[in-house]
């Protein structure tokens, strides 16, 4: 069980490492740079141009890994790692349909948010249907840290999941502001799932070479997506990534270990909720320098010091793996063999 862990892993980095130097350069052929929003961090402008959707430098990466080394279990009739890989496919397509219409506009505006909106909601549903018709999914609502289950009626669990499903990706994707702070964060959660994955047995392996696979393109793409920044991930990619998150959570039937494990994902949408809502009963007063709460510590935040993206990186990323392991501790014994 180890070694396929081990090999997604690798498989998926050097798939991943090797796409990068194909990709980049491909995108800046093709003019396939980032329009950077006027409101904005100024210093942010630098970065016009940036080759974007290199989400899928790290998805082939995954791909490859799963199809390669995932493909003993389904001969064996396991295929929990194809569905997962499947929505986190279905929200990268909404996010590279996205990304194309930024691009041909040539401005940081794409689907309008109804649209995306809807295309989510819909993803969601089919593959949270999905999971329960294959029994990775109960409407019992597992708490961590406490080991009980919640029994829920069927039509509220679905509406909960569908929300938990789409609240995550869009968590994820306005985490994508800084070089690298998606990549980052999201390493030490793909951590998570492989390790809770293997010490729950091998019912849950094709699970776990999901999570290994992601977690070996991640670092691979981390090559070229830290500061400074050769490409973007685009909302092809943290669409996907998000959609991975939220895929895994359901998929070992835990939604609510997001709210730990995504501590920084949920900080993020929190701040930006609380900026546009007291903006507008304040009738214009901010809480923060400018939201997601990134770009507040990048301007100042409320002590003065004003944060370089290496400096949120290495912060972002090591509350995460905090919370992480936290998170492990909550829930080791619900399947430990």
């Amino acid at each position: 069980m180890t070694g396929k862990l081990i090999m997604a892993f690798i498989v998926s980095f050097a798939v991943s490492a090797l796409l990068g130097k194909i990709v980049v350069p491909w995108l800046r052929r093709i003019k396939a740079g980032q329009a950077i929003k006027e409101n904005g961090p100024t210093w942010h402008m630098s970065k016009a141009g940036t080759p974007t959707m290199g989400g899928i430098i790290f998805i082939g990466g995954t791909m490859a890994a799963c199809l390669s080394t995932g493909f003993s279990l389904m001969l064996e009739g396991d295929y929990g790692h194809i569905l997962v890989l499947a929505l986190s496919l279905a929200f990268g397509a909404v996010g590279f349909i996205d990304d194309y219409e930024k691009l041909k506009k040539k401005q940081n505006t794409g689907l309008t948010a109804g649209k995306k909106f809807i295309l989510q909601v819909a993803v969601a549903a089919v593959f949270v249907f999905a999971l329960r018709y294959f029994g990775y999914l109960t409407p019992n609502l597992y708490v961590p840290f406490l080991g009980v289950s919640i029994k829920m009626q069927e039509w509220l669990f679905f509406a909960f999941c569908i929300f938990t499903v789409v609240a995550t990706v869009n968590a994820v994707n306005l985490t994508d502001g800084v070089d690298g702070l998606a990549t980052g964060t999201s390493m030490p959660v793909f951590l998570f799932y492989s390790v809770v994955a293997f010490f729950w047995g091998r019912e849950f392996l094709s699970l776990g070479i999901f999570a290994a696979a992601i977690l070996g393109g991640l670092f691979g793409f981390l090559i070229y997506n830290y500061n400074p920044a050769k490409v973007f991930m685009g909302d092809t990619g943290s669409l996907f990534l998000g959609g991975a998150v939220a895929g895994m959570a359901l998929s070992l039937d835990m939604p609510l270990i997001i709210l730990s494990i995504g501590i920084i994902y949920i900080l993020e949408v929190l701040s930006d909720v609380i900026q546009v809502g007291y903006f507008k009963l304040s009738g214009g007063k901010r809480v923060f320098k400018m939201a997601p709460f990134h770009h507040h510590l990048e301007m100042g935040g409320w002590s003065g010091k004003k944060w370089s993206e290496k400096e949120l990186f290495a912060l972002f990323t090591g509350i995460t793996a905090i919370f992480v392991l936290i998170s492990f501790i909550g829930v080791y014994g619900r399947y430990a063999v």
